[in-house]
């Protein structure tokens, strides 16, 4: 693929870069490809029919898709759809404009294909995001929002108040909205998970939704819950009707097998090193819910046979973030391929048929 030798061929000189710097060099070229049509019919995947996966009422033509934290501002959303992605998640967006954690926050484990960051919800704030993302969505497109609260919320504890914020401003464009409230980065943020807070937060949640616009809301969780608290997430989820979890988010674990000497940074670890987790998680829930509610894989999730755990493990779908960074512009493709060629080894149909 004429993509990925491109890809290949610059990688080198890319990786000698700082990761934060080549990430916003790439969404501005992305941004502008993302306003011209022409160029973006020019580039776009035809997708096999074999890899469309049904969720939340809608046809999605690709079981892998584009975690949070890639398009935080929503403007290279139309782009990663052209090159193949299922979906895209835009965000984290906060209700407020902010400038995340101070820099360096970004380290490449290259030996281990991870990632170690600790961005702290960069952003625009939710009313330039909107003006920004919503005269390039489509009608087709599926594109979530991950919202999250500000770091001088969750200190103060008005954290939910700015969730309700942020799916009010961002409910009209997404096909779903995702809480973010397991990021490793913001103090605090993680106790919002805990069933207490957890159930005041959705409540607050629902009664907007019932009164403004209905979306799947759904719930992105951390791969370090202890295996109690993960039960309490998912009754709380049920009790509130969230209509799905994302498994995982970054992991503050560093597991033995890690080589880089960049291992030790504070943050949030993805990328392979946290795919075991992540897929644990995925089965848990689905084991516990007997399948029910649906699940969004990320964490680890990187080739083709990465999507066919996960979906064998009980998701739907899944996202990548740290993958598309080792693997490039043509990763929906190769991906798309790769599962496509298991599906034929195995004599399936299609890829709804993998799921256990």
């Amino acid at each position: 693929m004429m993509l990925d030798r491109l890809y290949q061929t610059v990688k080198p000189a890319l990786f000698r870069q700082d990761p934060e710097t080549v990430h916003d060099r790439v969404m501005a070229a992305l941004d502008l490809l993302s306003r011209d049509p022409d160029k973006l019919d020019r580039i776009a995947a035809e997708p096999d029919p074999r890899l469309t996966v049904s969720l939340f009422g809608l046809d999605i033509p690709h079981p892998l898709g584009i975690a949070a934290g890639l398009d935080k501002n929503g403007v290279a959303f139309p782009a990663l759809l052209a090159l193949g992605f299922g979906h895209v998640e835009i965000g984290t967006v906060t209700p407020r404009p902010q400038e995340g954690n101070p820099k360096p926050r970004v380290f490449r484990l290259v030996e281990d294909r991870a990632l170690i960051n600790r961005m702290g919800f960069p952003g625009r704030g939710v009313s330039e995001v909107v003006a920004q993302a919503a005269p390039r969505k489509q009608s087709k497109m599926v594109v979530g929002c991950n919202i999250g609260p500000n770091k001088a919320s969750v200190e103060s504890g008005t954290a939910t108040e700015d969730l309700v914020t942020g799916y009010r401003a961002m409910a009209s464009m997404a096909t779903w909205v995702t809480v973010n409230v397991s990021s490793p980065n913001t103090a605090n943020l993680r106790s919002l998970q805990h069933k207490t807070a957890l159930r005041e937060m959705l409540t607050a949640l629902n009664e907007e939704r019932r009164s403004l616009v209905w979306r799947p809301l759904l719930v992105k969780i951390s791969p370090d819950l202890e295996p109690a608290q993960l039960d309490d997430l998912i009754d709380v989820a049920i009790e509130c009707q969230v209509d799905g979890l994302i498994a995982t988010n970054t992991t503050i674990s560093r597991p033995a097998s890690l080589k880089s000497h960049l291992r030790d940074q504070t943050g949030g670890l993805s990328g392979p090193p946290v795919a075991a987790l992540a897929v644990a998680t995925v089965r848990r829930i689905a084991e516990r819910t007997n399948g029910a509610l649906p699940i969004i894989a990320a964490g680890g999730i990187e080739t083709g046979a990465d999507v066919v755990a996960a979906i064998e493990a009980g998701a739907s779908l899944c996202q990548t973030y740290t993958g598309f960074i080792y693997r490039g512009l043509a990763m929906a493709r190769l991906v798309g391929a790769e599962i496509i060629a298991e599906l034929d080894r195995r004599g399936v149909s299609s890829i709804a048929n993998l799921r256990s």
